[in-house]
């Protein structure tokens, strides 16, 4: 009997301390079994090696593939040849998953929509909650040696601030409930749900951006990323915000311009960010985002907002029961992204 090849292009949970070890694939081969063939992508001193000829070679022969952060290309696709039946992302986001390409070639895509939303709105509220209190510069400056309770500048009453909320799906729902609760009034923009929705919130729909941006002190960003969001908010939006308003990003990094951003930091066209997500992945690998990351009115955190020891574990555990059910023609709804290949 033929082996079924499962490939998991960069699992992020098999390196540790910058070293590779398969064997902490525990979970996966628990679900799975003895009979898949379970391969992972190419590494390298602790890092993926996900665009290199080495990737297309591993994948050769696999019926699932599983990716993290490795684009979903034609190539890909051709590489694992004619026994692919569809690809799972490990993650919430599916900008990277390919959707219509996937569809175009009948094949299966899922994502894990909801297993860190309990992470990522107290990630969210976590830097707002720290740019409203001021919280920073009064870290530093008491560890710096100074007992100074204007360090940083006095913060405003927060429950006579406004939070605007741009996407209004399971995360942005989940902020207004957790964070809403802080504030004196929450806005909602989303384009693709009604108003009536916000209101069973307590939060109130505006029908366009700009007015969310020009009447919120705390814009927070929970929408994906697609061809009408990516740069969402450039110069235009920053300078529709307030000068005492916090623009937040916990969703992706492409959603806001590093440049208009830097810019309005250091103009004053808005008093402070909190950001957990850059493009590239590492902001340091691009000098645009420097002006934002140094900055002394912006908290930033490297893109683990999703991450709890409770959150990569049913993670895994999902996407292994996806790929367990997926390979025993079951088909699992939660997730599913390509319907049109759900009757393969």
């Amino acid at each position: 009997m033929t082996a079924r090849i499962v490939t998991y292009t960069d699992p992020p949970w098999l390196i540790e301390d910058g070293k590779f070890d398969s064997g902490l694939a525990t979970v996966e081969r628990e679900v799975l079994g003895a009979d898949v063939d379970l391969r992972f992508g190419p590494h390298a001193e602790g890092r993926y090696q996900i665009t290199s000829p080495q990737m297309f070679e591993q994948v050769s022969g696999s019926e699932i593939l599983v990716v993290y952060r490795r684009q979903v290309t034609a190539e890909l696709l051709d590489a694992a040849g004619p026994r692919l039946r569809g690809v799972v992302r490990q993650g919430v986001g599916i900008d990277n998953l390919n959707v219509p390409l996937l569809t175009e070639r009948g094949l299966f895509g899922y994502h894990v929509p909801d297993y860190c939303v309990d992470e990522v709105t107290a990630h969210t509220a976590s830097l707002a909650l720290a740019l409203e209190r001021r919280l920073i510069p009064q870290h530093q400056t008491l560890k710096g040696g100074t007992f100074d309770i204007y360090a940083g500048g006095a913060p405003y009453r927060i429950s006579r601030r406004t939070l605007g909320i741009v996407g209004f799906g399971r995360i942005g729902r989940a902020v207004a409930a957790k964070l809403g609760a802080f504030y004196g009034e929450v806005l909602v923009y989303d384009p693709h749900v009604g108003r009536d929705l916000a209101e069973g919130y307590r939060a109130k729909a505006v029908d366009t951006l700009q007015e969310l941006l020009s009447r919120s002190h705390a814009v927070v960003l929970h929408c994906p990323l697609d061809e009408v969001t990516e740069r969402l908010i450039g110069a235009d939006e920053l300078r529709c915000m307030r000068p005492d308003a916090y623009l937040l990003n916990t969703a992706r990094g492409k959603l806001v311009d590093p440049v208009a951003l830097g810019t309005a930091l250091n103009e004053g066209w808005i008093a402070g960010a909190g950001i957990d997500v850059f493009h590239p992945e590492n902001p340091h690998d691009d000098p645009e985002w420097k002006p934002v990351l140094e900055h002394p009115g912006t908290v930033v955190t490297s893109h683990r907002a999703f991450l709890s020891e409770d959150a990569e574990g049913s993670s895994r555990r999902r996407v292994a029961e996806l790929v367990r059910d997926r390979l025993a023609h079951r088909v699992p709804t939660v997730g599913l992204l390509s319907e049109e290949a759900a009757r393969t």
